[in-house]
Formats: C-alpha cells, structure tokens, sequence
C-alpha cells in the first residue's frame, strides 16, 4: 500500500524523484549556503539523475514517479490540480517597490493568469521571486529586479520533506529555514494529487527530516541531533504506531572533530552513516555507531511510548537485535557508503565511493589547512583509509563482508549529485515496499 512502509528491506515497488533544474543552477551560485557539500556539475548532476532513474525502472522494475511531470500532467488533466497550483504560486510571488507599478503589475498577472501554462507556476514555487520596481519619468522607464528567495535547491533530496511508516505518511518540519517550502510542494502531491491521507504532520517548533527515519520491521530508529530536535521526537511518541519499540538515535560528535566546534553536516541524518541491506545485514561507521547514544521506547499501544530507563549505544542495540554490522571506514562515511537504496532483502543500489573520494578528499583538505586543529585528525585519517583501501582494492560496495553475506551490489557514480550532501538513500522519497 502506497505511503506504508514497515521495514527497509521489503522489495521496493515505487518511489518518488525529482529531477534538478534551475534552482540547482542557483544553489551553485553558493553552495555553503544552499547547504551543499562542494561545487560540482550541475549538467553533470542531471545526467546522473537520468542514469539513476533509468537503473530504478529497468533494472529493478520500480514505479519511478518524477514529481514535476506529475504535478503538471495532473494539471493538465484536472481543473481543480490547476487551481490550487496557481494558489501555491501566487502565495510565492512578492512585490516590491513603486505603488503605482505594483498595484499595475499585480492586476496583469491576475489576468494574465488564462496564458501561462502550468510550468510557469510550478518554476514559481520553486524560485519564490520578488520582483522589486523603481520608476522614473518616461514611457515604461522602469527599472526591474526579480529576486528568487530561498529557491529549493535540496528539493532533488526526496527523502526528506516527509517519511513512511507502518501507519502512513508523517510530513517533516525542515530544520533549515532554506528548504522549509518543500513539504508545501511534496503535501500537494501526497494529499491533492495521488490522494494519500497524512497520519501526521509535525508543527512548529519541532524539526525533523526523513533521513532520520529507518523502519526495521518490529522497531523502528529515529535519529536526533541539528536537523531533528526534542519536540518533534515527543511529537512523533503520540502515533499509534504498530512497532513494538522505537529507538531514538543521538547524533554523535564526530571524535575526530575538534569538539569545541563540531561539524554536525558529517553525520547530519542517521541515513547518513547507518543503513539497512537486508533484514540480518546493516552498514555503518562503527566509530560513529559506537559514540551514538539511543533511548529505547517501548510501544504501550494507542499513542503511548515509555522510555527504558537504560539506554545503550547504537552499535550494541543493533547486536542485541541478531543483525551483523558491515563497518565502514571513515573516508567511506564522508564518501556517502552508508547512504544508498536497499531495494530488496540482500539486494542494494550503492554509490560507487572510489569515484567519490578524489572529491571528497580535496575539499576536505582545503577545509583542514584553514582550521587544522578542528578537522586536521578527520583529514589525516581519512587519508589513511584513503591507502589502505587502494592498497585492499575494497572500496565500498566492493567489500568482502558484503559478498560473505549474500549482498547483491549494483554500484552508481554519483559523483556530482554526492556533491549536495547525500546519494542515492536521500534522493528516493520510498513510496511503496512490497510485504
């Protein structure tokens, strides 16, 4: 059933993408600030995505739904879908500036709205444009600035606008101010467009984000740190939720980091150096897992979780639950080993990290020579693991555990998609799982 989900390693039967536009090319303007890792290629990132939907479809036959085709196909269809298009996109559209040519050009738009077509509006919401006038004497002698506000330049990063559980969809606050409008665009497909019912929504003040959530059949883990706090966890303890415990995962402090200004965007989710490749076998940084605290909650029924007074690290919770842990070192957690797609029991679909690291390890290193006693340990040990899986030939997914436990592996260079801070695992939103 669609927007249900109990466990990670149930087959994959239909997913949700959307492929990066123009609001990538304006988050490559300013990657820090667009939350991206490093600069890459945004033609490069596209072909990369058209690659990953390709291998999604005929390679495993999963349902790809791509979010903007979607929404204006079924705007095209539907009148109603149109309408509420048009409604998102006028809430997005700010003047500024002259009275006179505001009140002018507000009244143009309301009539011009019969002659766009349904694009423009979807580019509307993603850009959130102001447009700013200044006059002066003379026919049209106006000066003109349209800016696009906060433009969704993560939106690609499908998972985390929301995430499914085994009692349906829960909508995420996003932490970051900059992709706080994508859920608008994601509710309007899960609610108007494929008719899905929401369990839940989480309000403010709570922040969370869907590459936190990892179901895992009879529990389920949620992690806590800078782009999930406290009220959304207490938030999410009111579902009904048919999983008999849920484990809340503290985001660790990297040790290799200088702990007076640690680097949350290392580990930022839980996806990101934790994953599931089947229902015995999970991947992970043991240096993190081992550093990362979980408060276990016990389902009561009806919305009730009491908490364990007992709390151990996420490596020995994993172990006491019978499944076996893949270490990874940590330039592969830096390189996205931990983020790929589980597409069925033992069968996963991983960045191929060797193409990774060149990337990876010259920005890390340029951030090292400007605060070298922050990030000097993280560089200098991830050039270690840089010599000893050169020398082992055992990039992942290319690992000796994976083979000795039955993965079946099927590597994709994401090289520059990696470069906004997640692979594969961040840009599926998993609609369906087959149970």
């Amino acid at each position: 059933m669609d927007g249900i989900i109990k466990a990670e390693w149930h087959p994959l039967k239909k997913v949700v993408i959307h492929r990066p536009g123009m609001e990538m090319f304006l988050g490559l303007l300013e990657p820090y600030s667009a939350l991206y890792e490093r600069a890459f290629s945004r033609e490069g990132a596209r072909k990369e995505h058209e690659f990953l939907e390709r291998i999604l479809k005929y390679e495993f036959n999963i349902e790809v739904i791509k979010l903007r085709d979607t929404v204006l196909d079924a705007a095209k269809k539907r009148h109603r879908i149109r309408e509420k298009l048009i409604e998102l996109a006028r809430d997005c559209l700010e003047y500024g500036g002259d009275e006179a040519t505001m009140k002018r050009a507000k009244e143009e738009f309301e009539k011009n709205i019969p002659y766009f077509d349904n694009l423009h509006f979807f580019y509307m919401i993603m850009m959130n444009p102001l447009i700013f006038f200044r006059t002066a004497k003379g026919a049209r002698n106006i000066e003109v600035n349209i800016t696009a506000r906060q433009p969704v330049a993560n939106l690609y990063f499908m998972r985390d606008q929301q995430f499914m559980t085994d009692k349906g969809i829960i909508i995420c606050r996003m932490s970051k101010p900059s992709r706080r409008k994508e859920t608008k665009i994601t509710r309007f497909l899960w609610e108007d467009i494929l008719d899905l019912p929401i369990e839940k929504e989480i309000e403010a003040p709570g922040t969370i984000e869907g590459g936190e959530f990892i179901p895992m059949d009879k529990f389920a883990l949620v992690g806590i740190g800078d782009r999930t706090n406290r009220d959304a966890i207490e938030q999410l303890l009111t579902v009904d939720f048919n999983y008999e415990e849920i484990g809340v995962v503290h985001q660790p402090l990297h040790p290799l980091v200088g702990s007076d200004k640690p680097d949350p965007m290392i580990n930022m989710h839980l996806d990101t150096y934790f994953n599931v490749a089947s229902s015995e076998i999970v991947v992970g940084s043991e240096i993190l897992l081992k550093n990362a605290i979980v408060e276990v909650y016990r389902n009561e029924g009806y919305g009730k979780f009491t908490k364990e007074l007992k709390e151990i690290n996420l490596y020995d919770y994993i172990k006491k639950k019978k499944f076996e842990i893949v270490n990874i070192t940590t330039l592969e957690q830096l390189a996205y080993a931990a983020n790929f797609l589980c597409v069925d029991n033992r069968q996963i679909l991983a960045v191929e990290v060797e193409r990774n690291v060149k990337g990876v390890l010259d920005t890390l290193k340029i951030r090292s020579r400007r605060e070298p006693k922050r990030l000097g340990k993280l560089y200098n040990q991830a050039m270690q693991d840089y010599e000893y899986l050169k020398s082992e030939g055992q990039f992942f997914p290319h690992k000796k555990e994976l083979y000795k436990f039955g993965i079946e592996v099927y590597p994709v260079s994401l090289k520059n998609l990696t470069g906004g801070f997640g692979a594969a695992h961040c840009m599926t939103c998993v609609l369906n799982r087959g149970f």
